[in-house]
């Protein structure tokens, strides 16, 4: 990474904000942490353009989607990566549509937190770099069946397989192979990067009103 580049981490759990620091620290990252999203925005350090920042996406006060929407408000455009726990999936879609440019769900090994961390710190705020063009998004889109579709736009809205098989009265098994196929036919590894997909795609989702019972599975 760039020397002026810095990863500001934010968690109000003393504990897990040493931790990560540490753990950055030792892969050569320059950290700066926050014990709050109040602190973050109290700083108001010239390196927001320059780094990126890691934030747990549920704080007392100012929670991650709060922090994303005072940067809105105040024109700065530093990459967010959202740090969930389980069953905060819908909450971290919902962020990365607000602006967020990842999600990681904890714990998760190093390899997958440097992955999220130098992509967001590649992203220029001023050129979008880095993100998916909506003709590729669209041409990859495209390539899904009605079924695959239907269980696409329903993952990018963070909902469990399990949630899914039911609401199309099938097994959750077969809702694991439609979300393999989804994922080899977009080029995606994880929940992230079709979320990434789908708000680059110019074409509108089908959505839950328009979701046919009677398509194939």
């Amino acid at each position: 990474m760039n020397n002026d580049q810095f990863v500001h981490i934010i968690d109000d759990d003393p504990d897990v904000l040493a931790s990560l620091v540490a753990l950055l620290e030792s892969g050569g990252y320059r950290c700066v942490a926050y014990a709050s999203g109040a602190a973050f925005l109290a700083a108001g350090s010239k390196t927001f353009y320059t780094g990126c920042a890691l934030v747990d996406v549920r704080m007392p006060g100012m929670d991650g989607l709060s922090i994303i929407g005072e940067l809105a408000r105040l024109g700065l455009n530093i990459p967010m990566i959202l740090m969930t726990g389980f069953g905060d999936v819908p909450l971290a879609v919902k962020a990365m549509k607000a602006g967020a440019v990842d999600f990681i769900e904890k714990p998760c090994p190093f390899s997958a937190l440097q992955e999220v961390i130098d992509r967001a710190l590649s992203i220029s705020p001023r050129n979008g770099a880095g993100l998916l063009g909506s003709g590729v998004a669209n041409e990859r889109i495209g390539r899904l069946t009605q079924r695959e579709r239907e269980v696409f736009d329903r993952l990018v809205l963070g909902e469990s397989n399990k949630a899914i098989a039911r609401l199309f009265d099938i097994s959750v098994r077969t809702i694991e192979n439609h979300r393999a196929r989804v994922m080899e036919k977009l080029g995606a590894r994880n929940l992230p990067e079709l979320v990434r997909l789908s708000l680059a795609a110019t074409e509108a989702p089908s959505g839950p009103g328009s979701i046919r019972r009677d398509a194939g599975s």
